[in-house]
């Protein structure tokens, strides 16, 4: 199930894709403000934006979230196997709307309405929101124990090295070693914030990857599925 699920979502040359004639004509913007896709977790950037992002997303965090869709699959025909059934008409010269509806022929036979469809991707959406907040959380407690205890510290030294500035000469030596302290821990603050929102930015970048997708399936399911 996890290797279909990355050949659904994982595009491994997103300079080969072929865009449908629709889609080059506009592609589908969804926003978190949809009113049938409620998006209330807390959100490290301000953009409210789910468009897929540009470049290659991370593949660890890719198989993060992936693994998290499979292990709450919902039994059945739903989102899933349509989208399933949906990336089997890529190869097809058919416009988007008409590659949604033949789709949606095969779901029919399973007892699938569009309803059901929608309710099922709100359901993926709402698993990938869970991961968000999970992440969000631990990142938080990166930055709390990487960053924030560290900056503190560094107040605390650049108060002493102040304080034995003003001090008399037979002190020198020890205010010479606070600041050459001073500097490493500040160049290690550097780093470790660096690399915590390198990682932000990887999972984020994952996470719009794969969100973005159901996010645009929901859209054309709405739009073409009545």
């Amino acid at each position: 199930m996890f290797d279909k699920l990355k050949k659904l979502f994982v595009i491994e040359d997103e300079n080969a894709v072929k865009a449908t004639p629709a889609a080059k004509e506009a592609e589908p913007k969804i926003k978190a403000a949809d009113p049938d896709i409620k998006v209330n977790t807390p959100k490290i950037k301000t953009s409210a934006d789910y468009n897929t992002p540009e470049g290659k997303a991370d593949p660890k965090f890719i198989d993060i979230l992936l693994k998290s869709i499979e292990k709450n699959n919902l039994e059945g025909f739903d989102y899933l196997e349509y989208k399933s059934s949906l990336q089997g008409l890529d190869d097809m010269a058919m416009d988007e709307a008409t590659r949604y509806k033949s789709a949606f022929v095969m779901a029919k036979t399973m007892g699938v309405t569009p309803a059901k469809l929608l309710s099922s991707a709100k359901h993926y959406v709402g698993v990938l929101n869970t991961e968000e907040k999970k992440f969000i959380d631990a990142l938080k407690n990166q930055r709390q124990k990487q960053v924030v205890g560290k900056e503190d510290k560094l107040v605390a030294l650049q108060k002493e090295v102040t304080t034995k500035k003003a001090q008399i000469e037979q002190l020198k030596k020890e205010i010479a070693a606070n600041e050459a302290s001073f500097k490493t821990i500040k160049d290690g603050i550097n780093k470790s914030a660096a690399k915590v929102e390198k990682t932000n930015d990887r999972f984020m970048h994952a996470y719009k990857v794969v969100l973005g997708q159901i996010m645009t399936d929901v859209d054309n399911m709405k739009k073409y599925l009545k």
